[in-house]
């Protein structure tokens, strides 16, 4: 049995238990001094606090000193768009002269011009790209994500991104859970069609969803219900057939506009609804009658020079939030989980406990991992983060420097 200690631990800080964790909840986390954890073959076995070493402590085959350190979870990134071919730098020209995200979509951009890069790439191709995030990820203290597909929008290219994604979380040390996001854009080969979003939406729901899910690709099935995407009634035949399929739901909504997604996602009990910079009353109530995580996404308002979701509302009311990155190459090209932590606190006005809750254990549950990851406890996986700093109070108020002084994963240093 492989044993690691970690001790002199100044502070470890975590949230507690293995749900999503909303309203006045979001805010409590466990604080212990002088602390010190015993990891055996990559799952905590004791926690100790006040100086004193766990049992056992003494024949640790591996002591790692965190010098006085802050040590928390390691972080969960909740939604990520990571699988792709090329970027779309040359979109910031356009932007600069008032092109919005859907000018751009309309004019053939946008998601189009990544799906057309992604189709001609190879899946080697995509499998060195992606691992290079992730491993990019882990060093700024990331040890479990999400990462949609989305970028295919036909059943080779589609397949073959959640391919990647599984080959990946078998080969890397990031726990990886693919959603399958066939529904992300109306592909161009539909869009002279009549009734051409119609028809597409039967082709994800009679081959690609049966196919991906008979094959084990994906846990979760994400839509994009939005002006000039998805409409209410298309998200929720997908989404239905999804659900009788056995996938977890997930939908992008409002992020633009306020078009129905966020109540179709309330009363359906998705996992996670995503976006909600446009969220309205309606959408609000229906995420809290349905339980359903916000996943909220500040790095993308801030590239794209939006508001940012009301997320201090939505833990008034009670609704679980995650901060996520939406790293993607359009509309947030940072895969940078501390920044977002940095946002969420200056522009959401989140305290430094809930915004530990938003990147841990929260996303954690959203994406099906609140058993295993998200919460520094007994019987969950050794997946914790060294921090250069004291407190929780520092990492959310230095932005711009990488402060994941080590990032251990089930037990080992992998950054």
């Amino acid at each position: 049995m492989a044993t690691v200690l970690v001790k002199n631990i100044g502070l470890l800080q975590t949230p507690v238990g293995s749900f999503s964790h909303g309203g006045k909840v979001q805010g409590e986390n466990l604080k212990l001094k002088d602390a010190a954890i015993l990891i055996e073959d990559g799952i905590i076995s004791e926690i100790t606090e006040g100086g004193v070493l766990p049992k056992g402590a003494e024949t640790a085959d591996t002591v790692i000193d965190a010098e006085g350190r802050l040590v928390t979870p390691g972080l969960v990134e909740g939604h990520t768009h990571m699988v792709f071919g090329g970027y779309r730098q040359h979109e910031i020209p356009m932007k600069l002269k008032g092109a919005g995200y859907l000018d751009i979509l309309r004019a053939g951009g946008g998601i189009l011009d990544t799906v057309r890069k992604t189709r001609a790439a190879s899946f080697e191709e995509l499998y060195d790209k992606t691992e290079g995030f992730l491993d990019e990820m882990m060093g700024l203290g990331v040890t479990t994500c999400e990462a949609k597909s989305g970028y295919g929008l036909d059943f080779n290219t589609e397949v073959k991104m959640l391919e990647v994604l599984k080959k990946l979380n078998e080969d890397h040390p990031m726990d990886i859970v693919s959603t399958f996001m066939g529904a992300h854009a109306i592909p161009e080969e539909y869009k002279d069609r009549e009734n051409g979003a119609d028809q597409f939406i039967d082709m994800l729901c009679t081959d690609l969803l049966p196919y991906v899910k008979e094959n084990q690709l994906a846990d979760y099935a994400d839509i994009f219900t939005e002006d000039s995407v998805f409409n209410y009634e298309q998200s929720k035949t997908y989404l239905e057939k999804a659900r009788k399929l056995g996938f977890g739901l997930k939908i992008h909504a409002d992020e633009i506009e306020a078009i129905g997604g966020s109540v179709l996602a309330g009363e359906m009990g998705a996992a996670s609804c995503e976006h909600l910079i446009a969220i309205d009353e309606a959408g609000l109530a229906s995420l809290a009658k349905g339980g359903v995580t916000a996943m909220c996404l500040p790095a993308t308002s801030f590239y794209l020079g939006a508001n940012f979701a009301p997320a201090r509302k939505m833990i008034e009311m009670g609704i679980p939030v995650a901060t996520a990155s939406d790293f993607n190459p359009g509309s947030c090209p940072s895969l940078n989980l501390q920044f977002v932590m940095n946002l969420a606190c200056i522009k959401y006005r989140m305290l430094p406990e809930e915004v530990l809750t938003a990147v841990t254990i929260n996303p954690a549950c959203a994406i099906g991992k609140g058993e295993l990851v998200g919460t520094l406890e007994c019987g969950k996986q050794g997946d914790l983060v060294i921090w250069d700093a004291p407190d929780m109070d520092m990492l959310c108020y230095r932005f711009g420097s990488n402060l994941a002084l080590q990032v251990i994963k089930k037990g080992m240093v992998v950054a």
